[in-house]
């Protein structure tokens, strides 16, 4: 079932500009009709699917290209890339939040006060 650029784009909850912005970066192709038209065949909603996805979980639209790629490995190597930097983040935000669970819960009056508070600064 072909569906128009409009069609395609209420299926996937983006608006028509987003997929064309996609389709000029390369991270996503779709045939064109004589008139020069976008058809979006099954294939093409399923690929807008993945770029959609890979979106959501955090790869910027190069990364997105990249994990897309024919080859395998090379599209592997990026998702590695970016399973690290999550997991850094991740790491990052948990140290964060100790910190801060340990300032409200401070006996200091002034967090410079308290040793613990200073090694937690100086760990950055």
């Amino acid at each position: 079932m072909l569906r128009t650029i409009g069609e395609a784009a209420a299926e996937l909850g983006v608006e028509a500009h987003v997929l064309r912005h996609w389709e000029d970066v390369g991270a996503l192709t779709v045939s064109r009709d004589g008139n020069g038209y976008r058809n979006y065949d099954d294939n093409a909603l399923e690929q807008a699917r993945t770029v959609l996805k890979l979106r959501r979980v955090g790869l910027s639209l190069p990364e997105v290209t990249a994990a897309m790629a024919p080859t395998k490995s090379a599209a592997q190597a990026v998702v590695r890339a970016k399973i690290a930097a999550l997991e850094a983040e991740v790491t990052h935000r948990q140290q964060a939040i100790t910190f801060l669970q340990h300032t409200v819960e401070c006996r200091h009056r002034y967090l410079d006060d308290c040793p613990d508070c200073t090694t937690f600064v100086r760990e950055s």
